[in-house]
């Protein structure tokens, strides 16, 4: 294989290939049954069908199973009820799923097993508004945070103090049964807390915490006055009961997968496993490692970026990072590199897309189609930019979730 384009699309393949939720499970899952009681899977997030259809082959003995996922990843499985929530922002359905989870959890008993199966994505399909706080108002929050430029972590702190599910509530609903839950990491330092705002382990701070944060991100005004006055107020918690967390897999083993996957005559290297923070500071330094190396190379990087919205066009962070190295690369770099970004769930912010894979000629393409790609930036709206040149990168739904990866393929000078 000698087509960049061909090459960097095969090492994207097998970094999703790694994160197999299947295979991952299989290799973690203790098979045996509850001794006495009734065993309850729950499966929560992109991963949820796959994750579940596994737990269901290795498990002796399944007396209910609910999955919840995002459309795009919506299929029957037998003996499941399965149920869409909606991405990135939540919807009636994503109160739906969380009423079905907080139903079924409702019924356990001490003797029984709850299997709890996390992914990412889990923050918006299933929801729970605390009391007070109307599912309008928590979406209208959702927005802000997407819109802020707040990290992973930030946003899911916020949404901890707002959400009955998060943080913990998973795990609180299910005692006094026994919970143990496997997670597939889409967060970056696979920090338990932030993946899918960490339903089974307890909350990344206080609603203190996550007032200040707000006003120092200048969100607190504009935010509803009920979500206001809730997170004026301390919260009341009885101790969270244990339970048993594992990682199954994460954004860093996909990274290897990757790495190994690099023909010959690209040496390859992971260069940054934490890209993360403002996509533009991102870009830069992507370009910089570019700039830097020497000879061809396959330069690896993999996080989760954030953009801040200031204009009203269509994309998301792995677009608009792409875009922005096909503009940073323009006189910097000789013709013969390809850049490609993508998540690694196959959906790119509110777009079909997975990401972007761009070149040399990307710019000249866009303009020729009548683009602006300064503009095109200005307004978030990559999306539209890389669709003139041709160059979104389409998948289609994955099945996993395991944040963000990035190559940089560098020819010969």
């Amino acid at each position: 294989m000698r087509d960049p384009r061909a090459i960097a699309r095969s090492m994207f393949n097998a970094a999703v290939r790694r994160a197999d939720p299947a295979e991952a499970l299989r290799s973690h899952l203790q098979p045996q049954a509850a001794e006495n009681g009734r065993c309850f899977v729950v499966a929560v997030g992109k991963a949820a069908i796959p994750m579940m259809r596994e737990a269901l082959q290795l498990l002796p003995r399944v007396d209910a199973a609910l999955a919840v996922t995002n459309p795009e990843n919506l299929c029957a499985l037998e003996g499941t009820t399965v149920i869409a929530g909606s991405h990135p922002l939540p919807d009636a359905s994503s109160a739906a799923a969380g009423k079905a989870v907080a139903d079924l959890l409702r019924q356990v008993e001490a003797e029984d097993r709850v299997v709890a199966l996390i992914s990412g994505g889990g923050s918006s399909l299933m929801v729970q508004p605390e009391e007070g706080i109307a599912l309008e108002d928590l979406t209208r929050v959702n927005a802000a945070l997407l819109a802020s430029g707040l990290s992973i972590g930030g946003m899911n702190l916020v949404r901890q103090q707002i959400d009955a599910l998060k943080g913990g509530g998973l795990l609180r609903l299910a005692f006094p049964a026994t919970v143990e839950a496997y997670v597939l990491s889409d967060v970056i330092g696979d920090d338990l807390r932030a993946i899918a705002s960490g339903p089974t382990v307890s909350p990344i701070g206080t609603r203190a915490d996550a007032a200040r944060l707000l006003k120092g991100a200048n969100l607190w005004p504009d935010l509803p006055e009920n979500v206001r006055a809730s997170l004026s107020e301390p919260a009341d918690l009885a101790p969270l009961p244990p339970a048993e967390n594992r990682i199954i897999g994460s954004n860093r083993s996909s990274l290897e997968a990757m790495r190994d996957a690099a023909p010959k005559h690209y040496p390859a290297r992971i260069v940054n496993d934490g890209l993360i923070g403002n996509v533009a500071e991102a870009a830069e330094t992507i370009l910089q490692s570019a700039k830097e190396a020497e000879g061809p190379a396959a330069l690896i990087f993999g996080g989760e970026t954030t953009v801040q919205l200031r204009g009203g066009g269509r994309g998301g962070r792995n677009q608009e990072l792409a875009l922005r190295v096909a503009r940073g690369a323009e006189g910097l770099l000789d013709p013969g590199w390809v850049f490609l970004s993508g998540g690694t769930d196959g959906r790119d912010g509110p777009t079909e897309a997975a990401g972007g894979i761009v070149d040399a000629g990307t710019l000249p393409r866009l303009m020729k189609a009548g683009g602006n790609p300064e503009q095109m930036l200005q307004n978030n709206d990559s999306h539209t930019a890389l669709k003139l040149a041709d160059d979104l990168l389409m998948t289609g739904g994955t099945g996993t979730n395991v944040a963000d990866v990035q190559v940089f393929l560098r020819p010969a000078s």
